[in-house]
Parts: C-alpha cells; structure tokens; sequence
C-alpha cells in the first residue's frame, strides 16, 4: 500500500511539475479537413492567437478525410500530453448518427477545452445555375431532383447536414456528392462541376462578392452582416430552417489536468486577441466569448446537438433513402 501511495503522489508531483514547464515545444493543431476549408480558415487564425498566448509555434497539421474521421482518430490515438489537438466542428455531434463504425466516442475520448467560434452558412450554386431567385430554385429542385448534384464537405459535416434538412424541408431528394472538405467542393462549384453546395460562410464570402458562385440565402434566423442584402432561407419559406456551425478544441484523454488549464488558458486568451477577433469578423464568422471558450461549455454544447441533431439526422436520411 505504502509503494501504491507513493508511486500515485510521484504521478502527481509529475503532472504537476509537467504542467508547470508546459509548453516547451511547438504544439499541432489537427484539422481533419481539407486546406483552405472553413474550419482550417478559423484554425490557422486560432493557432497563431494561441500561439502568442503559449509562448510556443501552434503548427497547423491538415488530415483531410470523410466527416473528418481520420484526423480526429489520430487525436484519439495521440500521447495525451497537450502537444496534439483537434479542431472540429458541428460535425463532431452528428458523426455518432451518421457513421455506424465510428471507433470513438466524441462524448467519452476528448478532453474538452473550449469553443471557438460560430460561423453562419450559406447555400450557393454554380454561377450559370438557371434560377435567380431561390423560389425558382425551390420550383427547379422539384422538377429536377437525383439530377441535381448537392455538393458536401463529406459525411457528418454541416454542409452535409444542411443539405440533409433542405432536401427534407423540401421534399425532394437530390444527388448527394461528398467531398474530403470544404475547398475541393467550393473549386467544383465554381468550375460547374456540382451545382449546389450549403457550406460556412468563411468559405463562400468571398466566391459570393466575386460572383464566383450564386447566391441563394443564409440559414440564420437573421440576416449576415456581412451579406446584408442576402435573404435567409426562413424569409424565403423554409420555415424553421436554421444551421449555425460551432467549433471547438479537444485534447486526447486523460491530458493532465494542469496542461488542459494552460490550454483553456490559451484558448479563452486567443478568443479575445483583437487579431483573431478582426480576423474572424473578416470572414463572417462570431468568436465566443470567454465563457464559452471552457471545457464545459464545449461539453454542454456537443451533447446538446446530439441531442439535437440525431433525431432530424434519422428522419431525413429515412426520407432520402
């Protein structure tokens, strides 16, 4: 008993003493998306703000794939040490519905560090898609259906499951093309290779000022102020219609404890950096505040849009399939 107790008060006295020293290298911050997707947008933003705040490098490590399953798996696996982080989104709350293999549990194998921001979506269309309202498009959409090709950034992200809800709320199935994130749907959209795609506005701002895509509506309660001139989707008759994405930072289990308040730390700092802030605003997104930018508020949140999203998730697939 005696050699039990003193090995747990040496374990201890290490945690402690680790996490008095940490960080003394550059820290990875995994974005299980393609580059230049949304999420790895905000990510970059976020790692240099950290960054300033740690002392150390937050290197910005893309591991792009489905749903963003392979990067999040690799968090999962990683030295829990708070040298290795996950940034992901919505998604993170639908993937448990959507992925019958799912080999972690986002509810049991993180520990938790905060929210990031929320960032509005928009629907969007190749630049030569006939309609030029979205009543046309709504009247387009149901005498077209499987021959409209509905772009998503892969399996359990928020573009998919925006699309899920509009293909529901409109009772019409279209052709659903998943893709390794963000970017490589939004290049195809431009080039008129997929015709729809419901992504972050971090990515179709600028493709929507340019007249890259076209433009049909936001899926916020309120117009963007950063598009003031867009109609929402529940101005336009979608109703209840209303998809905001929410990110957040996850360490692998069992990070000592004090390492994950250095991390909280860091993050509630970068959070309320006046360059992150600028730079989130830039791109249409909202950074949380300080109180959201906690572990708990992280942890309330995911299992709140379980909660949530499972039963809509279930009933639009049921419809689609």
């Amino acid at each position: 008993m005696r050699y039990v107790a003193a090995l747990a008060i040496g374990l201890l006295a290490c945690s402690s003493s680790f996490g008095q020293t940490f960080p003394t290298r550059p820290l990875t911050l995994v974005v299980p998306f393609s580059p230049g997707g949304p999420t790895d947008v905000v990510a970059r933003h976020l790692g240099a703000a950290m960054g300033r705040s740690l002392g150390q490098s937050v290197v910005v490590e893309n591991r792009a794939s489905t749903g963003g399953i392979v990067g999040s798996e690799a968090v999962v696996r990683a030295e829990p040490n708070g040298y290795t982080l996950l940034i992901h989104n919505i998604g993170m709350a639908t993937l448990p519905a959507l992925t019958k293999s799912l080999r972690f549990d986002p509810t049991r194998d993180f520990e938790y560090i905060g929210l990031v921001a929320d960032v509005p979506m928009t629907l969007v269309a190749r630049p030569d898609l006939t309609p030029t309202g979205f009543s046309e498009l709504r009247a387009y959409i149901s005498a077209n259906q499987r021959r409209i090709n509905l772009a998503n950034a892969g399996i359990g992200t928020a573009s998919h499951l925006c699309g899920l809800m509009l293909m529901s709320q409109l009772h019409s199935a279209m052709t659903s093309v998943p893709y390794k994130g963000a970017a490589p749907a939004m290049v195809d959209i431009q080039g008129g290779q997929v015709d729809l795609l419901c992504d972050q506005v971090t990515t179709t701002l600028q493709p929507i000022n340019t007249g890259r895509v076209k433009a049909y509506g936001s899926t916020t309660s309120l117009r963007l102020a950063a598009l003031p001139k867009l109609p929402t989707l529940r101005e336009q008759g979608l109703g209840d219609f209303e998809v905001t994405v929410w990110h957040g930072i996850y360490a692998p289990r069992g990070t000592p404890k004090p390492v994950v308040a250095k991390l909280v730390k860091a993050l509630q700092d970068a959070v309320s950096d006046p360059a992150f802030r600028e730079g989130m605003h830039k791109l249409g997104a909202v950074p949380v505040s300080a109180e959201r930018a906690a572990p708990q508020a992280l942890s309330a949140q995911l299992r709140n849009e379980i909660a949530r999203w499972t039963p809509v998730i279930r009933q639009a697939s049921a419809f689609i399939d």
